[in-house]
């Protein structure tokens, strides 16, 4: 454990207000994404468990390993550190620790947050810990109504002044303080507490904090008036309906603290007049409930839910749209999403970047935070301080905001420092609970970490900034309209500006679905189109060198393909069209202006868009660079070949929300029933030599690559009984969902240096003291000294972005804000004049400073108390 991370933990207020709150599963995340969806559920799976049948299962693999000698060194080592990775399940946290401590276990991906653990592992000479703020926990609602088609029952939470009201109902600082012994802060908004926007508009978010604070009475009042507009009334202090008690069904996750936060709530209701059923639930028993089963059965009102951004989010706007809006996932009950015109206006906006200015991005955001306070289609509760724990002889790089789970960068820095090769055991919380597959399978935030060790990917997030670090990339160029807020950090993107961006005619720009073919600008449009962005995106001479697990040569048909299933899932033409697609396809293509390819070999890709980040670095990404990075994970061509034919058939369906309107199984690559029917699809591909979108693709994929592929893929999965490949440094060896348990491999023809990420060391949080007068005079100036370091070094002025400072009032509001004042290296001042203090009252106030660093994208917040006096 580091000197930094001891002292954050040994002061969890102040570490709590530092980096505030911590990770658990994406949003591909579906999680956010990472760079493709904003953020990830947190263990909360589509799915029951497949069952693989263990007779398929094969010790041996496709490929030779590699076995490391006492003379190989790192320069020679190419991928994983590691030979051999098993990651198993321990929903234990308790039992993990003793493992850990015994040697059983390397890695414990789950993250902790109870105070006792916390102390146990500090003093623990086997361990260290890597502190994580990204994870955090809501009461989300079932918003159908006002009565459940499937039981008749009345479901309050329909109203959106009562899911509002609900904000008042829950005392978060209780929660915080009593159930979560201190590890974490109260949350109210859908930004996380330790991210740069949270300290952009701390302002407003004081406010808001304050208006929705605890207040048991209004929230009362507010729900007796909606409740009786709805027809209910209350007799011996119980909420009647149509004769009968009015009975809230709560799903409670029984895990982690969710349990008690799931009673807290449930004695809330119950106080208020309502009656509970309490159904306490693990992940695989409350998701098919909540998450892939439909609204309308009346099977829930509520569930305890939590969430985790894997990497740290230089722009939430985009938090919105997918927690608020059906265009969030492809999910029943986010179908039945239905915000105002104004929230969705806004939402949609901010998810687009259609605003020309800072000064109209900030009015939309604090349109959009008020706003989803009266949607409250969830309420936050709390951003949560959690650590991983890991044997002190490991190295790993770990994120600020998901972990070392989170961290995109685990499987290639994981190792035993001194040693080259050998075995790890990785224990995760749940594992394997849900179907793999590329497009919307596995969304737990265990297996995607998983699902990540044997993928790769054009860019990856910096887990220190989350700026986009080239990974297969080579280089890209950013064109951005003249006046565009766009900046760049990293050298590795040119930004460029433009007074105008013209798509080119043969651009691609939609998909003709019954046809299976591209259409381009010059057949869509009488006139030249423009952009507000250009990206191009090259790729290295070496790209169609690297290989996918089961041998086959990575090829322009796999980029292609990512290019199709951008559209063609969402088109009633398709064979394979799925309703629930629809809305996130909308948000797209409302932005989406063209996809070119300027040259085939070395790659070049160009990207025409209206949607733009703040940063360059993250305009280039998987997608707009057409790398084959699905929702889930990559995907070769003949990989995601099989389960297209196999939906097509109607025999299975990548999505859960298709997958419960047909009736059928969903798409699983690794196990369950879904193997035998992808084998017979293998078979048939091979036999007809298919290729999946034949007009469009066969112009990409000879027919004899299609040959190879086939007879690849079959010996694949002939040798390890599953369909998953990816092109990453670890592939999928053996997977037992039922046992929860997988083997991973060293995959050794991926091409990259073992070491090649080895640079990322301890993150450069900054620390904050601040001193100055205990008591002001009113009408007197007073100034407080901010010293900041790290390491106990000055930090440099110039990796500090700004300083700010509010002061609160004796009744808690902001009374004034503004800019701290830069002295010299790690000093600045804030300066409180004599009008300023003039207007104060006379009382206890305090000042907070907020220091926002370059080299982190965390930043540090700490107070101080002073009183006002005549």
């Amino acid at each position: 454990m580091t000197r930094m991370t001891a002292r954050l933990l040994w002061r969890p207020v102040t570490w709590l207000r530092t980096a505030a709150a911590v990770v658990a599963v994406v949003l591909c995340g579906l999680l956010l994404i990472c760079c493709m969806s904003p953020e990830q559920p947190a263990e909360n799976l589509p799915e029951d468990t497949p069952v693989l049948d263990p007779t398929l299962t094969s010790a041996s693999a496709p490929i030779s390993e590699e076995t490391n000698t006492p003379a190989a060194t790192a320069a020679e080592r190419t991928g994983a550190w590691l030979d051999t990775l098993v990651i198993v399940t321990e929903p234990s946290a308790e039992t993990a620790l003793s493992r850990l401590d015994a040697g059983d276990l390397d890695v414990y991906f789950g993250l902790i947050s109870e105070r006792a653990a916390y102390d146990w592992i500090r003093d623990n000479r086997n361990l260290v810990y890597d502190v994580s703020v990204g994870n955090y926990s809501e009461v989300l609602f079932n918003p159908v109504g006002p009565t459940f088609a499937g039981t008749g029952m009345l479901n309050p939470f329909h109203v959106p002044e009562i899911r509002e009201a609900m904000n008042w109902l829950v005392d978060r600082e209780y929660i915080v303080g009593e159930l979560l012994t201190g590890m974490g802060l109260p949350r109210f908004l859908p930004i996380v507490t330790a991210f740069p926007d949270y300290a952009r508009y701390v302002d407003v978010a004081r406010e808001l904090e304050a208006q929705y604070a605890h207040h048991p009475e209004k929230a009362q009042e507010v729900i007796a008036r909606e409740m009786e507009a709805l027809g209910a009334e209350m007799l011996d202090g119980k909420w009647h309906f149509e004769g009968q008690p009015v009975e809230l069904i709560s799903v409670i996750r029984l895990e982690d603290e969710r349990l008690e936060i799931g009673d807290y709530v449930a004695n809330l209701l119950e106080d208020i007049g309502f009656t509970v059923d309490r159904q306490y639930k693990t992940s695989s028993e409350a998701s098919p409930i909540w998450l892939s089963g439909q609204p309308h059965d009346g099977l829930w009102h509520l569930y305890t839910g939590a969430w985790v951004t894997t990497a740290i989010v230089r722009d939430e706007g985009d938090n919105f749209d997918f927690f608020y809006t059906p265009r969030g996932l492809p999910f029943p009950v986010w179908q039945e999403y239905h915000p105002s015109s104004k929230f969705n206006e806004v939402s949609g906006r901010l998810a687009r970047r259609e605003f020309d200015t800072m000064a109209e991005r900030d009015q939309l955001f604090t349109d959009a935070l008020r706003l989803s306070l009266e949607n409250s289609q969830r309420i936050w509760l709390y951003d949560r301080t959690s650590f991983s724990p890991r044997r002190s002889e490991v190295g790993v790089t770990a994120d600020l905001a998901g972990g070392v789970p989170g961290a995109w960068l685990w499987p290639y820095t994981l190792r035993r420092e001194g040693e080259i090769g050998g075995r790890m055991t990785i224990a995760a919380p749940v594992f394997l609970s849900a179907p793999w597959n590329p497009i919307a399978g596995g969304i737990g935030l265990f297996d995607t970490a998983a699902m990540r060790a044997t993928g790769d990917w054009a860019v990856m997030p910096d887990p220190y900034t989350g700026l986009m670090l080239p990974q297969r990339l080579e280089s890209a160029v950013v064109v951005a309209h003249e006046g565009m807020l766009v900046d760049r950090t990293l050298d590795w993107v040119n930004l460029e500006f433009a007074s105008e961006i013209l798509v080119p005619d043969d651009a691609w720009v939609d998909w003709d679905a019954a046809e299976q073919r591209f259409i381009t600008a010059g057949e869509t449009y009488t006139q030249t189109q423009t952009a507000r962005l250009q990206v191009t995106c090259n790729y290295p001479a070496e790209l169609f060198e690297t290989t996918w697990h089961d041998g086959s040569r990575f090829g322009l048909g796999d980029v292609v393909l990512s290019m199709i299933m951008r559209f063609d899932p969402s088109k009633p033409d398709s064979p394979i069209y799925d309703e629930a697609t629809v809305p996130a396809y909308e948000s797209f293509a409302s932005s989406f202006k063209g996809w070119r390819i300027a040259r085939e070999d070395p790659l070049v890709i160009e990207y025409y868009g209206d949607h733009y980040p703040l940063d360059a670095e993250l305009a280039v990404s998987d997608l707009t660079c057409a790398y084959p990075q699905y929702l889930q994970s990559q995907a070769a061509w003949h990989m995601l070949g099989i389960g297209i034919l196999a939906e097509e058939a109607g025999e299975l369906a990548f999505s859960p929300d298709k997958s419960a309107g047909m009736e059928t199984e969903m798409t699983s690559y690794i196990g369950g029933p879904s193997l035998e029917i992808l084998e017979k699809y293998l078979l048939h591909a091979a036999d007809t030599t298919y290729i999946p979108y034949e007009p469009t693709l066969s112009q990409y994929v000879t027919e004899e690559e299609a040959r190879d592929r086939w007879e690849n893929y079959a010996d694949w999965y002939r040798d390890v009984a599953h369909f998953w490949i990816g092109n990453g440094p670890y592939y999928l060896e053996q997977a037992y969902p039922v046992e929860g348990t997988a083997v991973l491999k060293r995959f050794p023809a991926y091409p990259d240096p073992a070491d090649r990420w080895s640079g990322y060391a301890e993150p450069r949080i900054a620390e904050a003291e601040v001193e100055g007068p205990a008591q002001v005079a009113a009408g007197s100036a007073a100034t407080y000294r901010v010293e900041i370091g790290f390491g106990g070094e000055p930090y440099p002025l110039d990796d500090i972005v700004e300083v700010k400072y509010l002061v609160f009032g004796t009744s808690g509001e902001v009374v004034l804000s503004g800019e701290a004042k830069a002295i010299e290296d790690g000093l600045y001042e804030v300066i409180l004049t004599a009008d300023q203090t003039a207007d104060l009252e006379t009382g206890s106030h305090s000042l907070e400073v907020i220091v926002v660093p370059l080299l982190v994208s965390v930043p540090t917040f700490e107070s101080i108390g002073f009183v006002v006096v005549p």
